[in-house]
């Protein structure tokens, strides 16, 4: 596997090494000894599946600590823009976000420790979007920032008025009201 370093401190792209040949593939979509050597050690404790069609927005979401929660993402079907807001106070990057297109064809997968926002918007018809979790989900204790929020330099494929977005996610602050992790109500 080769693994990449964000521009932002904490963030890494994973390409998996995939043998092809004319049966189809194979890879290793995880390996634990391989990830704490390019990356470090964390404990997976969740996995999550989600389907989407074309312009589903998920996100942005987080978790306070002590709950706040890594994840290793990657697409098994289909093609999504994911995107990770540093939101950790204090960092220099603070407010500053990393996108990385994630399909079944290029079989990346992005890491996003603890501290940053996330959300993804479906570029292909369907979708099918996985993700590990070091912590549990916790529903009291789960922050959200508004999408379409202006001061994000974020280069949408689409306008985000034509996003489909659940009306929880519709209702988020924006980063600017937020002076350290914030709960949902």
């Amino acid at each position: 596997m080769e693994v990449k370093k964000g521009k932002i401190e904490g963030l890494f792209t994973i390409e998996p090494k995939v043998f092809k040949d004319k049966r189809g593939y194979f890879y290793e979509s995880f390996n634990q000894r391989l990830f704490e050597q390019h990356i470090g050690k964390v404990h997976w404790v969740q996995d999550n599946e989600a389907g989407s069609i074309k312009r589903v927005f998920r996100g942005f979401h987080y978790q306070v600590p002590p709950h706040a929660q890594a994840k290793l993402v990657r697409v098994t079907q289909g093609e999504v823009l994911d995107i990770a807001i540093d939101i950790r106070p204090g960092s220099p990057t603070y407010g500053q976000s990393e996108s990385v297109i994630l399909s079944a064809s290029n079989q990346l997968q992005f890491f996003i420790p603890a501290g940053f926002a996330h959300g993804y918007l479906v570029l292909s018809d369907y979708a099918v979007f996985n993700y590990k979790c070091d912590n549990y989900y916790a529903p009291g204790h789960e922050g959200g920032i508004l999408f379409s929020d202006p001061s994000f330099e974020i280069d949408w494929p689409f306008k985000p008025t034509s996003f489909l977005v659940s009306e929880k996610d519709q209702n988020l602050p924006i980063l600017g009201s937020h002076r350290k992790f914030e709960l949902i109500n």
